[in-house]
């Protein structure tokens, strides 16, 4: 069995303590209205990505593909992200409504199934991994 190091473990954990102030100093700080000149082109990246990442998500499983949990879980984390910017960035009641809906019809449930595929994708990898052991065992005892 191998031996784990705590250091990224600690790494981590210390990230997210310090950044629960950062946080609330930039939610105190931010201010409520900014201009930005390339918000299109922001956008439009994002949304690109986020395409892309389920684009590469299909073709792995179409493939088989080794990495295709991880190509889920980055596929649904620009789903879920792209949501909640969509929703907050919105201006007036009917574009927050239409943002939401597109959400909660669209967006969260793709980001759900990406999730479940990479669940199902770990699940059979290991199922496959023990497979091979049990086999490669069996063939060492003839």
């Amino acid at each position: 069995m191998r031996r784990r190091c705590p250091t990224v473990s600690v790494f981590l954990v210390a990230a997210a303590l310090v950044l629960a102030p950062w946080t609330a100093c930039l939610a105190s700080s931010l201010p409520c209205r900014y201009l930005s000149q390339h918000w299109n082109v922001g956008g439009a990246g994002f949304d690109t990505a986020g395409a892309a990442t389920l684009a590469l998500t299909g073709v792995d499983a179409l493939h088989h593909a080794p990495w295709l949990d991880r190509a889920a879980v980055a596929a649904a984390t620009l789903l879920a992200a792209d949501a909640w910017f969509d929703i907050v960035t919105s201006h007036g009641a009917t574009a927050v409504a239409l943002a939401t809906a597109e959400a909660v019809a669209v967006e969260l449930p793709v980001a759900f199934l990406c999730v479940w595929v990479a669940q199902r994708s770990t699940t059979e990898a290991a199922g496959e991994q023990h497979g091979l052991a049990t086999t490669h065992e069996q063939g060492a005892q003839s």
